[in-house]
């Protein structure tokens, strides 16, 4: 059975985002060929600690924390990998324009998360229930019509993904997130970090987030299928009730992650194994750089040998 590190991560542009505990590394390929490395403190949404012991509430928060720290290294990757090759020595700033940045930052990263959660609904939980309302009011029965909602929702999702994937800059996003993935792997398989370990190893992993995205949108549709039963006729409510199951779907979504990330079996494998067939659509085979990034992030974060030597003793012997 592999092992779970606690580590994950997330592709960015010309570079991987890290995280391990209360830390994130940031690694990012410059025009010049190095690597600029950022380390940085994870502090969470929410200020209760006691949250994480909250099962359901705990993956709602979990999703919203990986929307703005995976923002915020999106926009820092971009800043390094189109910063010129010369650039002129910065001006130092005051401490008046430091804190009137921050607070832009962070109004600026409220507004981006905001609208890609937005974007997420409207497009894969509300275009579907509206689509599909055109049948009901053709006098098609709930039945028909909730099971169409269904169908268009899996089908709007993977036509997504297949079309995302096939943009050129988004290839070696997808490049560097299969580099994530084989780090990952190469670690809880007992292996040395090497380049040479880590392109041999699989761009698969069970916590991968379009797993989780997978599981959520079938959650959905077991979901609205199962409202859908109860013959609510105001097509307000029924509306209502679609964007009120949504914490309560991410919340379920993010317990059987976790449940399989960690658990091996015939049925844990069965239900996760569409999640990782999605990911050989969103991950591509890295290169020697790109793995030399993703190993930067990693150590950056985690102390690799130290946590094979405490979990993998008896998988070495």
């Amino acid at each position: 059975m592999q092992k779970n590190s606690g580590i994950g991560g997330q592709a960015v542009m010309e570079g991987i985002m890290m995280r391990n505990a209360d830390k994130y590394s940031i690694a990012v390929r410059k025009p010049d060929g190095g690597i600029e490395t950022k380390i940085s403190d994870y502090r969470s949404i929410c200020p209760w600690k006691g949250v994480w012991k909250v099962p359901l509430l705990r993956g709602v928060v979990s999703f919203i924390d990986s929307l703005v720290v995976g923002m915020s290294s999106l926009m820092f990757s971009a800043d390094v990998a189109v910063e010129e090759e010369e650039e002129k020595p910065a001006k130092e700033k005051t401490e008046a324009e430091k804190a009137k940045e921050e607070k832009t930052w962070k109004v600026l990263m409220t507004v981006t998360v905001i609208v890609s959660v937005a974007f997420s609904i409207l497009l894969f939980m509300m275009l579907p229930f509206w689509l599909a309302g055109f049948m009901r009011k053709a006098g098609v029965p709930d039945v028909a019509v909730n099971f169409t909602e269904a169908i268009l929702r899996l089908a709007i999702f993977f036509a997504y993904m297949l079309l995302i994937s096939r943009m050129k800059d988004i290839q070696r996003v997808f490049a560097y997130h299969g580099a994530e993935h084989k780090c990952i792997n190469c670690i809880e398989h007992g292996m040395d970090l090497t380049v040479e370990n880590v392109l041999k190893s699989s761009r698969q992993h069970k916590r991968c987030g379009t797993s989780f995205l997978l599981i959520v949108i079938s959650i959905s549709v077991i979901a609205f299928l199962i409202l859908g039963l109860f013959g609510i006729q105001s097509g307000l409510w029924r509306f209502l009730w679609r964007l009120i199951l949504i914490p309560l779907i991410a919340g379920v979504s993010y317990e059987i992650l976790k449940y399989s990330g960690s658990h091996d079996g015939k049925c844990i494998n069965a239900l996760t194994k569409p999640g990782l067939q999605m990911q050989l659509l969103v991950t591509r085979e890295p290169d020697e750089k790109m793995c030399e990034v993703a190993i930067t992030a990693i150590e950056a974060v985690f102390d690799w040998r130290e946590w094979q030597g405490k979990n993998l003793e008896k998988a070495d012997a």
